[in-house]
């Protein structure tokens, strides 16, 4: 299994190389959302040391005995009812995409003293049954985060339509970035993280291609 690391490290690189942009430029985000634990520890074994997860309640119950020298990041929709855990035990929450979850998460913050980054999720592709602040509503959204919520956004992320080219979605989702001046971009999956390097993504979220296809039985 860290064979596969390496491999996506190796895929990661040359990318890079290929977009003229400086070696380690970009973060993988391993997504170990749903993986059984002796899918994870041969990637975490081998120096692997962010993770994605999708749900507050399975990432406690994986990662809170072995939190130390990791970072973890919420990929997966943010319930109000769980921002104070998140708040508490997340290093990024990537899922900001409503207003009422950005004055909950600003209460929580408050209370409790501790700012995970914090990144807006956009609906790249406008569709129905996915999370996200739609795109011409991203602009007044980040400043709404900023100035009245006092949250600081430091990135943007997204998932393109699935069997269309995603990179005009990157592409329009680095256009918002540089708009409002966010700096970091959450962008591409196992199927197209190399296209999203190209546009810009400063991490990439990697789950199948690393840790093999999940059993959702």
């Amino acid at each position: 299994m860290s064979q596969a690391l390496a491999e996506i490290q190796g895929r990661i690189a040359a990318a890079e190389a290929r977009a003229g942009r400086p070696a380690g430029d970009v973060t993988l985000v391993a997504v170990s959302k749903t993986q059984p634990w002796e899918h994870i520890a041969p990637v975490l074994d081998a120096g692997q040391k962010v993770f994605g997860e999708n749900r507050v309640q399975e990432a406690m119950e994986r990662w809170s005995q072995r939190r130390e020298g990791l970072e973890l990041r919420l990929i997966g929709p943010l319930q109000t009812n769980k921002a104070r855990e998140a708040v508490a035990f997340f290093d990024v929450i990537e899922t900001l995409d409503r207003e009422k979850l950005a004055r909950v998460l600003a209460d929580e913050i408050q209370r409790a003293g501790k700012v995970p980054r914090l990144y807006v999720q956009v609906n790249i592709g406008e569709e129905p049954q996915k999370a996200g602040i739609a795109p011409d509503k991203a602009d007044a959204f980040i400043a709404a985060c900023r100035e009245t919520y006092g949250l600081p956004v430091e990135g943007l992320m997204c998932i393109p339509p699935v069997d269309a080219d995603p990179a005009p979605h990157f592409a329009k989702l680095r256009a918002i970035a540089q708009r409002t001046g966010v700096e970091k971009l959450s962008m591409g999956m196992s199927d197209d993280f190399e296209i999203a390097i190209a546009e810009g993504a400063t991490s990439v979220r990697v789950g199948s291609a690393l840790f093999g296809r999940r059993d959702y039985a």
